[in-house]
């Protein structure tokens, strides 16, 4: 299944009103792991509380996707694979589940925003990536990707 137009549209208004070069590659992805979950992530992002997100590398990695760097930029899907803003990467970490600290926990906007809400919604994400994938998932050793962000544009 290909990309929705709308997205490669969006890409090139991006690129256009940003002055990036032609050939800057922006991804399209979503938050989270089902269509309603993206649309409540995507929502934070576009209302302001989401600035952070932290992924699993070696799901990246078995997926092929793309780790973010610091200055790359993004397109959020909702859960219906519609455009809803573009991110720009401006800092990047990698550390065990267990190295997160209450400031990045507020930074990712979900819940009631503390450390021991965070810690616990993403115990229960990683198990349920863990099932999907066949990969173990270990909050002490497993390497996780860290990254804060800047909304740069919205598609609407």
């Amino acid at each position: 299944m290909g990309e929705l137009k709308e997205v490669a549209a969006y890409r090139e208004r991006v690129k256009a009103d940003l002055g990036l070069p032609a050939e800057t590659i922006i991804e399209a992805f979503h938050f989270g792991d089902s269509p309603g979950f993206a649309d409540e992530l995507a929502e934070l992002v576009v209302s302001g509380p989401k600035r952070a997100t932290v992924g699993w590398v070696a799901e990246a990695e078995l997926d092929g996707d793309t780790l973010p760097e610091v200055g790359a930029h993004f397109i959020v899907l909702d859960g219906s694979g519609r455009p809803r803003c573009t991110i720009r990467t401006t800092e990047t970490r990698r550390g065990p589940l267990m190295s997160v600290d209450e400031a990045f926990a507020w930074d990712e906007g979900e819940g009631d925003r503390t450390l021991a809400w965070w810690l616990d919604g993403h115990r229960r994400y990683f198990a349920r990536r863990s099932q999907v994938i066949g990969l173990p998932f270990d909050e002490n050793e497993s390497e996780l990707l860290f990254e804060r962000f800047e909304v740069v544009h919205r598609a609407v």
